[in-house]
């Protein structure tokens, strides 16, 4: 009885399974993309083309650029993530990409591009005009060489609010090397100050491409232009910190141009954005005279090195500020600057996790 009872339970069990009714797929809450338009997130297997996408036809969706050769590519639009594969002897521009970019195996391409995370692997003789919001990363390449990102079209700077970039966040000459060769010297360099976009990644001439009004002007391009960690050519540096009052952005661009234009012979080192805390502006300043200040929101802090450069920023400052309520800081002698100076980076940098 007992071997007949197991069957019969068995047998029972098989036949309501049977009769179950097949379940619809789920659908999770994470996986909203339509599969139907993946392709249009991809480009691959060309070569010598000339393509891309233009301003509104990718809006934040991840990319994907492979086996590609002697090819121009624009991406005008922001994007998630973007990962180059196989591809060799081509041409890019990105817009902001929110979050990473990954290029694997290439060799011989020049880029121009904007991440909040940028990471190469096996990869040869690769040129880059870059923003990165933290630190470049690179492993197991070679022979690659870095700028700052030098570009501008009407829709980029929304583009950049977009993908949540900002324009003062950029570490393009801080790299890390996971994969450094002892003996063999570095495999990362600094592409000439005075390097042109255009004569790395060509302007696009052909339609539609050529409609974007694109400038490579150092002077228009939406991202300062910053020293990085090249070596200063000056020994007097200042500190600027704007504080957030609504207006605090426009003021640094202000700013930022009347340098240029009053006294080029200064030159941007570093800039940065980001929040601090009372308690943290008392040890950044020595003093707890913007302790309510920076609990409005993010601060933008820059630093100029030149001759007399602390006296001129005073007065550009002075300039912009006359007819404001809006607040600043900067040194007020070249002795305590560089203290300020140290200050306020190496925060920005344990902020960053840098």
């Amino acid at each position: 009885m007992g071997c007949i009872f197991s069957w019969f339970r068995r047998r029972s069990n098989q036949q309501q399974l049977e009769n179950v009714p097949e379940e619809a797929p789920k659908v999770y809450s994470w996986d909203v993309r339509d599969r139907s338009k993946a392709q249009d997130y991809i480009i691959q297997n060309k070569k010598g083309e000339t393509l891309g996408r233009m301003p509104g036809t990718v809006n934040g969706q991840q990319f994907v650029i492979q086996n590609c050769q002697d090819c121009n590519i624009y991406i005008f639009d922001y994007t998630a993530t973007v990962t180059i594969d196989d591809c060799s002897n081509c041409n890019f521009f990105l817009g902001p990409v929110k979050q990473s970019l990954f290029i694997r195996e290439c060799q011989q391409c020049r880029l121009v591009a904007a991440c909040q995370q940028f990471r190469t692997r096996d990869c040869r003789l690769i040129d880059l005009f870059l923003l990165c919001d933290s630190q470049p990363i690179i492993e197991s390449s070679s022979k690659m060489r870095f700028a700052c990102f030098r570009y501008s079209y009407p829709q980029l700077e929304g583009q950049f609010r977009s993908s949540g970039l900002s324009i003062f966040n950029n570490n393009w000459s801080n790299l890390h090397d996971f994969t450094p060769v002892p003996g063999e010297g570095a495999n990362f360099g600094f592409l000439p100050e005075d390097a042109k976009v255009e004569e790395y990644v060509p302007l696009p001439t052909t339609e539609p491409f050529s409609t974007v009004e694109v400038s490579t002007d150092p002077m228009q391009s939406v991202v300062p232009q910053t020293l990085g960690t090249r070596r200063k050519p000056f020994t007097e540096n200042c500190l600027i910190v704007f504080f957030n009052d609504g207006g605090s952005h426009d003021r640094a661009l202000n700013f930022l141009e009347m340098m240029r234009k009053q006294h080029p012979d200064c030159v941007l080192v570093q800039t940065r954005e980001l929040a601090m805390q009372p308690d943290d502006a008392s040890r950044v300043f020595i003093t707890d005279s913007y302790a309510s200040a920076v609990k409005q929101g993010p601060v933008i802090g820059v630093e100029y090195c030149g001759e007399e450069v602390v006296r001129k920023c005073q007065e550009r400052v002075v300039d912009i500020m006359t007819g404001t309520t809006g607040l600043v800081f900067v040194s007020q002698n070249p002795a305590s600057a560089e203290q300020q100076i140290d200050n306020f980076f190496n925060f920005a940098d344990m902020q960053m996790g840098l």
